[in-house]
């Protein structure tokens, strides 16, 4: 059986998704199947960051609801064999779905897929809830701000009440002149307040936003020391010792 993997953050724009996205690709390549679920109800961008935003014809709520069965929402990325997405509806007006719902289609998926990486909604709201009740372990991302942090600390603690022990967080969009004049928080004392292990540290790089407005997943990009960084974050949210 396979295991899904939740992607959360508390705040928009700390790159939530560029991480999804990235981790996907990063499997793949390491030959592992896995199905990227966007939870973004009205306000999907896995597709787009993919390059798939002009084949998707089915969405999650299709799938749950009847309307497509599950192979036909299942979109194929062209670069990696192994990759699928199932996206999120455009409308937020679209019929929601239940946690059962949701649970009884990873249980369906984990049968034939090794990861469902699952993009929740940012905050602690009911999106949140919903994609964590599908959930095996859970990846937070934030980044070098007491702003950002705090958010962090609540999904963590949601996520711990919830059953999700097994967690670990990626600091997004640092800056090292920043960390070496000491005007923000060091990983260390940001791992501390959150009680999290660190899976990874990401600097800020325009190369990223660069690859997302192009749709195609930085880690696929092979050779760069972006794209080794990613594959041993996500070697390090895989291993069981973190």
């Amino acid at each position: 059986m396979g295991e899904v993997i939740v992607i959360a953050s508390g705040k928009d724009g700390v790159g939530k998704t560029v991480l999804a996205a990235n981790l996907g690709a990063v499997l793949a390549q390491n030959n592992h199947s896995v199905v990227l679920m966007d939870l973004n109800f009205g306000s999907r961008n896995l597709d787009i960051y993919l390059g798939l935003e002009n084949r998707i014809i089915y969405d999650l709520v299709d799938v749950v609801t009847g309307v497509c069965r599950i192979k036909q929402a299942l979109v194929r990325d062209r670069r990696f064999a192994n990759l699928f997405l199932i996206s999120a509806p455009q409308s937020r007006q679209k019929a929601s779905i239940s946690a059962e719902q949701l649970k009884a289609l990873c249980h369906e998926l984990k049968k034939v897929f090794d990861f469902i990486i699952i993009d929740a909604p940012a905050g602690n709201d009911g999106g949140l809830s919903l994609a964590i009740s599908a959930a095996d372990r859970a990846v937070v991302v934030t980044v070098p701000e007491y702003a950002a942090i705090r958010d962090t600390e609540i999904i963590s603690d949601l996520l711990e009440s919830k059953g999700i022990l097994n967690r670990s967080v990626v600091i997004n969009k640092i800056i090292p002149e920043l960390h070496q004049s000491g005007l923000v928080p060091e990983p260390e004392e940001i791992a501390e307040i959150l009680r999290l292990p660190i899976a990874g540290l990401i600097a800020y790089d325009q190369n990223i936003h660069i690859s997302t407005n192009m749709g195609v997943p930085i880690a696929a990009v092979q050779g760069s020391y972006i794209a080794r960084n990613l594959n041993e974050i996500g070697i390090r949210i895989l291993s069981k010792s973190l």
